[in-house]
């Protein structure tokens, strides 16, 4: 039973990676980094580090036992959709005109393009997914199996790393063969005039505008009309999450050290990641 209270990183992680396609997560959060990219289109890499960094301030302190915020999550389940799908429309407005957020003169505002909504985006894309019932309550559940909060907070950082690695390996992939700096993305579609200012639209935007709009209109009809609702089907999602992490434990906990080197190889994988960042 022992495996109960030392829940191995690499279960947590697989589990997050699991959490990341439960229905009502991945309808949200990845159409919403999907879109922010064709947004951002330079740094991908960078933004994507970003956004997730709004998803993780969501989720750490519910790892670290805030059951009055879980519970506000659960409380406000419908309405924290529909204010994110109405967040998600802005958003798609101000691509389509190229807007971006007042940043103060920082070096990280000179070196990106919109930092600030992108991290205002992975919050809200954090907010949506602890509104998510399998991942809200896999992550509480996992994480009360670690003994120590230390321990709790190493399986909670993993739980959402395995959430968020897609997402960073896209940005790899994209960035490394300058997929969103292909001439079609770049083409201009039209230039739109605002009192004195003109705006360049460009096929690039379009494709954000179209995505951010559309899902938070979709967002936005299913929680009014109740379909985004948590379900009871929704338990057996956390149950595998679940499963999935006991199961992956058991495993890693008859081989002695898997667990250590994977945290070296996750910790070098981030250094490298960072550097990534840094040289762009």
């Amino acid at each position: 039973m022992d495996t109960l209270f030392q829940l191995s990183l690499i279960a947590a992680f697989i589990a997050g990676m699991v959490a990341l396609f439960a229905p009502c997560c991945i309808s949200f959060l990845l159409p919403a980094y999907f879109a922010n990219i064709f947004k951002e289109r330079k740094r991908v890499v960078l933004m994507t580090f970003i956004y997730s960094l709004g998803i993780f301030t969501v989720m750490l302190p519910v790892v670290l036992g805030a059951r009055a915020l879980s519970q506000f999550f659960f409380r406000m389940h419908d309405t924290t959709y529909i204010i994110g799908g109405m967040f998600l429309i802005l958003v798609g407005f101000s691509t389509l005109l190229g807007l971006k957020l007042p940043m103060p003169h920082l070096e990280l505002a000179k070196n990106s393009d919109d930092p600030l909504s992108t991290y205002l985006l992975g919050l809200i894309s954090g907010i949506t997914s602890a509104c998510c019932a399998p991942v809200l309550i896999g992550v509480m559940a996992l994480s009360s199996f670690s003994p120590t909060m230390v321990q709790s907070l190493l399986v909670g950082f993993f739980y959402v790393l395995g959430m968020v690695t897609p997402l960073y390996l896209a940005s790899l992939l994209i960035d490394k063969r300058n997929i969103l700096q292909k001439p079609l993305f770049r083409r201009p579609v039209r230039e739109v005039s605002i009192g004195k200012s003109s705006h360049m639209i460009f096929v690039s935007n379009l494709i954000s505008f179209a995505t951010f709009t559309s899902v938070g209109l979709i967002t936005i009809f299913l929680s009014l009309s109740g379909k985004l609702a948590m379900q009871a089907g929704e338990n057996s999602v956390a149950q595998t999450i679940q499963q999935v992490a006991m199961a992956v434990t058991v495993f890693v906990h008859k081989i002695p050290g898997l667990d250590f080197f994977f945290l070296l190889l996750a910790v070098g994988a981030l250094y490298k990641f960072a550097k990534i960042i840094k040289s762009r």
